[in-house]
């Protein structure tokens, strides 16, 4: 996710009339981030 937000962003910054692949790209970004650093489903790792 963290990727495809990156590779829009730098598409919309290329394609200067495209903002909203920026921001969407942008969006993106925060969510992967989000999602990479929140723990979903408690702390413990489980490892079977």
């Amino acid at each position: 996710m963290i990727t495809l937000g990156v590779l829009l962003l730098i598409l919309g910054v290329l394609l200067d009339g495209m903002s909203i692949l920026t921001t969407i790209g942008i969006i993106l970004i925060v969510v992967g981030l989000v999602l990479n650093l929140v723990p979903i489903g408690g702390t413990r790792r489980r490892v079977f």
